[in-house]
């Protein structure tokens, strides 16, 4: 006769918490004063926004020079 053995897994949960202090992590502090972190991170944001907005207006000059060559053929094309 065999033996039968039931394995049961006991399931573990893993907990974790994130503390956050006051200034150390670059947050706005509450007297208004800026740290290198905050000043740094707004610099970045500005970059990311001056070099979307500038590949917008790239493919805006795109789409206008598309635009205008096909005004150029229609105007042609009524002056036959």
């Amino acid at each position: 006769m065999l033996a039968r053995r039931a394995l049961t897994a006991v399931p573990r949960r893993i907990v974790s918490v994130r503390a956050y202090t006051e200034g150390a992590t670059g947050a706005t502090r509450s007297d208004g004063s800026a740290d290198s972190f905050t000043k740094r991170e707004k610099a970045q944001e500005d970059f990311y926004i001056r070099k979307h907005q500038a590949e917008q207006i790239a493919a805006l000059k795109e789409q206008l020079a598309k635009q205008k060559s096909q005004l150029e053929d229609l105007e042609k094309n009524i002056n036959k």
